[in-house]
């Protein structure tokens, strides 16, 4: 991987960060590709001088997306999006990104998708992203797909969203508590990612569904966050009745269909290749979450677990 040239399609968000991470350690000279270039300068001081290049680019934009692939090595497409520009993103920009890639004769590309894609998905999320697999695919038939369940890290919106919940509330409403997770360290991705680049002939034309070692219910996950924090909390499990009614209330915490996406478990499919077949090891939340969770409880560090207020 010595100074090959990988472009990160979206490379400043959670993900992209722990990728370049990933990529300095081989001393790749990574091409970063974001909409807005500025909110990746965090990036440039941890990679050694010059290795870093910030490119203006937008999946929506061919143009844009041709000029960062060009000259490229090897390229990951980390862009993704919740609400309406799914369609955009997911299923058209990622044929951009395929056929820019495809174009430009780049030796790898990876894309990353979601456990839950499929093309019939009764959710948006998860048929744009299905749709999006399909599209890579008919254009760089040895795209590498990796499909993470939800993913976990200190500056993840999932696991922090609900610590924050449980550190201030002492009862607490959990939707679709019976919804099943696998929840995968963000690292442990950035390392599949890597794999994959690093060995196309073995892993191009593959599909993996990434997950951790713990299968959780959302009411597990709940529980399980706030004997970290050590709040005695009262979670109250919503019927499915009432829990659908959420996202028609104003300010609600989920959308009509992230509700349709909790109607199905989030789990690596049994006999599907995963993060092992990447030579990844994965990684318990109980190992690493609590180091960053420490700032939900009262007093921080300094507080002890038990506390109630």
């Amino acid at each position: 991987m010595k100074d090959r040239l990988v472009t990160l399609i979206g490379g400043g968000g959670f993900l992209g960060r722990y990728v370049a991470q990933e990529l300095y350690r081989t001393g790749a000279r990574i091409r970063i590709a974001q909409s807005r270039p500025r909110d990746a300068f965090f990036l440039k001081p941890l990679g050694g001088l010059g290795q870093t290049q910030l490119i203006a680019a937008d999946v929506t934009r061919p143009d844009t997306i041709a000029r960062a692939i060009e000259g490229s090595d090897l390229v990951v497409n980390l862009a993704g999006t919740f609400g309406p520009r799914m369609q955009a993103v997911h299923v058209e920009g990622a044929r951009t990104v395929a056929q820019a890639a495809a174009r430009a004769g780049v030796q790898a590309l990876v894309h990353l998708s979601a456990i839950g894609a499929d093309p019939h998905s009764d959710s948006d999320y998860g048929r744009t992203k299905g749709q999006g697999e399909r599209a890579v695919l008919d254009v760089f038939p040895q795209a590498t797909i990796l499909r993470p369940s939800v993913v976990f890290g200190r500056e993840d919106a999932f696991v922090n969203r609900f610590a924050g919940m449980i550190s201030l509330l002492p009862v607490v409403p959990v939707v679709r508590g019976t919804a099943r997770f696998q929840p995968v360290y963000v690292a442990d991705v950035a390392q599949a990612v890597l794999a994959a680049l690093s060995d196309p002939p073995a892993h191009g034309g593959k599909t993996y569904a990434l997950g951790g070692p713990d299968v959780m219910t959302l009411a597990e996950l709940h529980r399980w966050i706030a004997g970290a924090l050590g709040r005695k909390v009262h979670f109250v499990e919503l019927p499915d009745a009432l829990g659908g009614l959420l996202p028609m209330l104003p300010g609600a915490p989920i959308s009509k269909d992230q509700w349709r996406m909790l109607q199905h478990d989030n789990i690596v499919d049994a006999g599907a290749e995963g993060l092992q077949a990447l030579g990844v090891s994965p990684t318990p939340l109980a190992t690493v979450a609590p180091a960053w969770l420490v700032r939900f409880r009262r007093n921080g560090r300094f507080g002890a677990l038990g506390q109630t207020a």
